[in-house]
């Protein structure tokens, strides 16, 4: 196996899948697992297959060929389609019996014509409410005109209605009106639909901030993501949650690590990597690790970027290459085949997280974790 891989901790998803139980109020309320994006980049079929062994009833995922990967990979469970797919796409998501949201007549149109085609009863939807977002959704006022429209669609079930915030992760006086206009703007849209008689099935707005602070907001269904895997989606985070009582302790489920191919001493004043954006300022040993962008360790990440290696960090120096990067390890006899640690929990060595690491490269923890490729082995344990 590859000397570059991606550890993936299931006991911390198990436990980070208890902490967000601890903070659903009703133990009716369901749980959706995001697993989208190759499961935040710790593996799609893992995390979900840990989450529904750990009580939660449906997973979520972007795109038809996510769904189709945990449905080939023996999960049964309700698929929910959180983006929009083409026509051409609709085929197999009715075939593998994922359930799409569904934001307008025409949209919805398409998917009761698929249906009629490849589903053997009705096929669930669920209506996408856009509250503020501005991405996908029928506008409030549209809401039941539109679920009557579907109810009244041949091969349409009305399995729910979702909507989601905006600004949810943040706690300022402006953020919260913001996203209480929101869920009440949504929940306005869901009596629309009662009110026409339509039962409006799975109420679900939540997703990893409003579950942790708003519980109110968690109605019949959270979908928690990032939290799954270990981290706080922005200022909601574990400071926040114990200043109101309620501490909230969470466990990184990746770590990246590598391992050191090479040694090499450079005098001082040779420069590293390509256009020589480093220079040695004394004599000193290099490490090169077989890591570099194209597995998911962005060039922007230097300078600023350490690795840990036998507990102790060191600076990644020069630019970060397609494959390779380089670590000064200076003369504390560091040796070939050392395991580096780029982030992750404790208990894997490392000394950062992926949070630590966004913040070198003005990002955030999602696009860390979820930028990990497909070519770095994926390692359970």
């Amino acid at each position: 196996m590859r000397s570059t891989r991606a550890v993936v901790y299931k006991n911390n998803l198990i436990h980070n899948l208890s902490v967000i139980q601890s903070f659903i109020k009703d133990s009716n309320t369901k749980i959706c697992a995001a697993v989208k994006a190759n499961g935040y980049g710790s593996g799609a079929v893992f995390a979900a297959k840990t989450a529904l062994a750990s009580g939660a009833s449906f997973c979520a995922v972007a795109t038809v060929d996510e769904g189709i990967e945990l449905r080939e990979s023996g999960i049964a469970s309700p698929i929910l389609l959180l983006s929009l797919c083409t026509p051409d796409e609709m085929k197999d998501a009715v075939l593998y019996k994922l359930t799409p949201l569904v934001c307008d007549e025409a949209y919805a149109e398409l998917f009761n014509a698929a249906g009629g085609k490849y589903a053997s009863g009705k096929f669930s939807v669920h209506i996408a409410v856009d509250t503020g977002m501005r991405r996908i959704g029928c506008s409030v006022d549209e809401a039941s005109l539109f679920a009557k429209r579907i109810v009244n669609l041949p091969h349409l079930a009305l399995g729910g209605v979702c909507t989601h915030f905006s600004s949810a992760d943040e706690t300022d006086e402006v953020s919260r009106r913001y996203t209480d206009e929101q869920f009440s703007d949504f929940m306005r849209a869901v009596k629309s639909i009662e009110d026409e008689g339509i039962d409006p099935g799975i109420r679900h707005c939540a997703a990893s901030a409003a579950l942790l602070d708003r519980p109110e907001m968690q109605l019949d269904m959270v979908r928690p993501g990032i939290l799954m895997y270990g981290y706080f989606d922005g200022s909601v985070d574990g400071a926040y949650c114990a200043s109101r009582g309620k501490p909230c302790t969470l466990e990184p489920v990746m770590a990246l690590e590598s391992e050191v191919v090479a040694i090499k001493s450079i005098k001082k004043g040779e420069a590293v990597s390509y256009n020589r954006t480093w220079t040695a300022e004394c004599d000193t040993v290099l490490a090169t690790l077989p890591i570099g962008y194209a597995d998911g360790l962005p060039r922007r990440l230097f300078p600023g970027l350490c690795v840990a290696i036998s507990g102790k960090n060191y600076p990644v120096v020069g630019r970060i290459c397609m494959d390779q990067c380089m670590v000064d390890v200076g003369s504390d006899g560091v040796h070939r085949w050392d395991k580096a640690v780029i982030f992750g929990p404790e208990n894997s060595g490392a000394l950062q997280t992926a949070a630590d690491i966004a913040k070198i490269s003005g990002t955030i923890s999602y696009e860390i974790l979820t930028g990990i490729a497909k070519r770095v082995p994926r390692v359970e344990v």
